[in-house]
């Protein structure tokens, strides 16, 4: 089955990362399906955070052009809050310099350095409410989306398939770079705070972050690596609220709602490249983005697109 020009894609992967690049596929004319093993509220990219940030992700000269592009079309969409789920909120990165940060930090509207940290006014994305809306746009566009478990990227039946597996990547591939950071959330009702924070990890990957949401406050946050249980720990969810409280104390009060953990597709480089397979079919590989899959997700759809369009000899 060879790749023609205008023929179907299916997009294995239905996180932000698979349904962006599948929007973008299918706006720009190709018939598209994507194949998940799990959507909406299953998926990693439900439990993220979701403010607009490179956050450990590499390589960095390629992340800032993505993670720009992403920005753009976020913007954009926060015209539309209650559609899209995407908010400009204004916060603070404690402890964080201009100068410890890329060239694509000098694009960022409104970005300034205080005696706290780093202030801006960012994309937050709930994310639920966003993925049911990529989905609704890519149907709009023709596309569909199917639960399928996939046991080899060569069965799946098109002349093009985008590799968006993410973690899934690692055994899939198979990809032994892609590893699992792991990153616990508590929930709880917002005692009136409408700003968002993150303070710098510290050892083992533990920092203090919350996120206004319309279900809750959003705490976290935790970095474990090469860590697979996404169990909730309670210990590890004490020490959550208690940095958090520290920052804010009449957090220490909130009811908690829930408990949530991801775990984040770490990968020394995104990999986002093309392969040509012997039979003549194209697979695009688009995974590894780490904690920031929302922070380049439009950046990367459309340069996996641009590879998908490529004819066989690209």
């Amino acid at each position: 089955m060879r790749s023609e020009p205008g023929g179907e894609v299916i997009v294995v992967g239905g996180g932000v990362v698979g349904l962006t690049t599948a929007v973008v596929l299918a706006e720009g004319g190709r018939p598209v399906r994507v194949w998940a093993r799990e959507t909406g509220g299953r998926t990693t990219s439900a439990v993220a955070g979701a403010l607009w940030w490179p956050y450990r992700i590499e390589p960095e000269a390629l992340v800032g052009e993505w993670a720009l592009t992403s920005l753009v079309v976020y913007a954009e969409l926060a015209a539309r809050p209650e559609e899209t789920g995407v908010r400009l909120v204004e916060g603070v990165h404690d402890g964080l310099r201009l100068d410890g940060l890329g060239a694509w930090a000098a694009e960022v509207p409104g970005l300034a350095e205080t005696a706290e940290g780093l202030t801006a006014r960012l994309p937050l994305i709930d994310m639920p409410v966003h993925l049911a809306w990529l989905r609704a746009r890519l149907e709009r566009a023709g596309g569909t989306v199917e639960e399928r478990v996939v046991a080899a990227l060569d069965e799946v039946p098109a002349p093009v398939v985008v590799n968006c597996t993410g973690l899934g990547a690692r055994s899939l591939v198979p990809d032994p770079a892609v590893r699992p950071v792991r990153g616990q959330l508590v929930v709880v009702e917002n005692p009136g705070i409408a700003t968002w924070y993150t303070s710098d990890e510290v050892a083992g990957g533990a920092s203090a972050y919350f996120f206004p949401q319309p279900g809750g406050l959003l705490l976290g946050g935790t970095a474990e690596e090469d860590a697979w249980s996404q169990e909730p720990d309670p210990e590890v969810a004490a020490g959550i609220l208690a940095r958090c409280a520290a920052v804010r104390p009449e957090i220490a009060g909130a009811r908690v709602l829930a408990h949530r953990v991801g775990l984040r597709p770490y990968r020394p480089a995104v990999r986002l490249e093309r392969e040509l397979r012997p039979d003549g079919r194209v697979l695009v590989h688009n995974y590894g983005h780490g904690g920031a899959g929302v922070t380049v997700a439009w950046g990367c759809a459309r340069e996996a697109a641009g590879l998908a369009d490529a004819g066989p000899a690209a």
